[in-house]
């Protein structure tokens, strides 16, 4: 077979560079650089979802103690030993009980996969039928007394449009657990058909079921005389119906636990994920033999949940998880739109494939000494290898060669600067319109700018091609995203206007834990990190290797 001219792609791959070519050295110190920079990335969104599932646990753990103390006949009647108590000298009150509750739930965890999820299970089936009970019979009761919630004095929306997202940024944490699904991919059989079914299904179910909740309840009772501890409860026993408090009650205990096992689930996961990336010590990718399960990872989740859960209250942690899922969820928003439009030209080799790679390249090495040797290739090849090489010479093929270079140049700078405008545009119309304490003219103004923005980088990203190597980058075969750039962009845009309304002091919690992850990851991940001598391949030739690893025939 007679050789081929290689596309300006394949030519990159095989080490025909027009330009001079890199040494070592150089090639190491650029290697690392990228690989700091991802790490960086990497790490911040590693570090905002341990703050989103172990708060979000301890969150969920402080807010079962007040609907357990429902079965002993208020507050005041639950034991010492898990009653809520205040210390002295500190506005502080602890909640043995919520504490208590994480350390089962770890030990449960710690079983294994199967047992914990079959529990899980059961205890969704039965949170399910309770909701199902809370609709039917509150809707009984609204229609027998006339819905009154929704005729209080100061109308349905007394706090306007920016007072219901600040609520819904508060209680986004209540969501958090369908991620989860997609942190438990090792363990599922066909998680490339399971993963997108059940993350979409549970979705749709859990949607319906809150918003009929909360559509009943707020009818039953005005929002300013529910019970902040127990809503559903009480809105029950404030109608007559003592005995419907009691069902309520403990499928709303069933709920918390579920939840509560749902948000201790994933972090061990996610921290052997970064202990395998060196992010973290190895101490944390350990997996148990028996179980099949990272204990210690676990051990040391439920800890650290167990003592938030005992210090503080609800209200703290509950912004605190916000923070951290929607921080997580923009960043991944923002990476789709780079992934499609501008992916690296290098990616990272796994050190499983470096050996069989390092092996191809000595391959191609000796052939090619091979045909170009006077004594080891007949005629005819050094002839087609002196063809090929004056044909890359030749002015057409070249000014071909250059003119694709520079379209793909420029349409990486355009889809650059298009990413850049959405997020500017974005962060300038959130901020805009969360300020109702500016005028009214600076407001405009400034969420004309934004909008103008948002929608000029919208508007390039969907005329311009995405990247010819989007849906092969990495490991091939997998799912992908949809209606991009639509959907991403809209997902930063109602992200970070969720953000920008949560409170000062729901900030300065956070910033005080990112500020930790800096400190951790200055003094350990960054020198640890296995990308730090990972070997760089083109994206194209990287794609080859993974198709050739997996069994498929390039």
């Amino acid at each position: 077979m007679g050789w081929q001219v290689p596309k300006p792609d394949a030519a990159e791959a095989g080490g025909l560079r027009s330009g001079p070519r890199r040494g070592p050295a150089a090639a190491r110190q650029g290697a690392q650089r990228a690989g700091a920079g991802r790490d960086r990335v990497a790490w911040l969104i590693g570090w905002a979802l341990v703050l989103e599932y172990t708060i979000g646990g301890s969150a969920v753990a402080r807010g079962i103690s007040p609907n357990l103390a429902l079965f002993f006949g208020g507050q005041d009647s639950v034991p010492w030993i898990l009653a809520r108590h205040q210390l002295p000298w500190f506005d502080i009150i602890v909640d043995p009980c919520a504490a208590a509750l994480v350390f089962v739930v770890t030990v449960l965890l710690c079983v294994g996969i199967k047992e914990s999820s079959f529990a899980q299970g059961v205890v969704t089936v039965l949170n399910a039928c309770v909701m199902i009970f809370v609709i039917v019979a509150g809707s009984y009761i609204g229609f027998q007394i006339g819905w009154v919630g929704y005729k209080v004095s100061d109308g349905y929306f007394p706090h306007g449009v920016n007072g219901m997202l600040a609520g819904s940024a508060t209680v986004f944490f209540a969501y958090i657990g369908f991620d989860t699904v997609a942190s438990t991919a090792e363990e599922v059989k066909n998680p490339q058909r399971d993963l997108p079914l059940g993350i979409g299904v549970a979705l749709a179910i859990c949607c319906a079921l809150y918003m009929a909740v909360s559509v009943v309840i707020v009818g039953l009772v005005p929002y300013f005389a529910m019970d902040p501890d127990t809503p559903i409860s009480s809105a029950f026993a404030r109608h007559g119906m003592q005995w419907a408090m009691y069902v309520v009650t403990s499928g709303a205990v069933l709920a918390l636990c579920s939840t509560l096992m749902g948000s201790l689930l994933p972090q061990p996961r996610i921290l052997m994920a970064m202990a395998r990336d060196g992010l973290l010590p190895s101490f944390f990718s350990d997996v148990n033999k028996q179980t099949q399960v990272p204990v210690k990872s676990t051990i040391v989740t439920g800890i650290c949940a167990a003592a938030l859960a005992f210090a503080m209250d609800v209200s703290q942690l509950a912004g605190m998880v916000s923070v951290g899922t929607l921080l997580a969820f923009t960043i991944v928003a923002v990476s789709i739109l780079i992934l499609r439009y501008v992916p690296p030209d290098e990616v990272p080799l796994p050190p499983s494939m470096q050996e069989s790679f390092c092996l191809n390249q000595e391959c191609d090495e000796e052939r090619d000494r091979g045909l170009l040797g006077v004594g080891n290739c007949n005629l005819s090849q050094t002839k087609d290898v002196i063809v090929v090489v004056e044909s890359v010479k030749d002015p057409l093929i070249d000014k071909r060669l250059h003119k694709g270079k520079m379209d793909e140049t420029k349409r990486r700078k355009i889809a650059s600067l298009s990413i850049g405008s959405v997020c500017v545009g974005v962060l300038i119309l959130a901020s805009s319109a969360s300020a109702t304490w500016l005028p009214f003219l600076p407001i405009c103004i400034g969420c004309t700018i934004g909008v103008v923005l948002l929608l000029a980088g919208l508007s390039l990203l969907s005329w311009i091609d995405q990247d010819a190597g989007r849906h092969s980058f990495g490991h091939s075969g997998g799912f992908t995203c949809p209606f991009v750039p639509v959907l991403p962009v809209l997902c930063i845009l109602i992200n970070t206007y969720l953000l920008i309304n949560l409170s000062g002091d729901t900030w300065m919690r956070v910033g005080i834990w990112l500020l930790l992850g800096v400190l951790v990851y200055a003094f350990y991940g960054r020198t640890h990190s296995s990308l730090i001598d990972v070997v760089y391949v083109p994206a194209a030739q990287a794609d080859e290797i993974y198709r050739s690893s997996s069994g498929y025939v390039s």
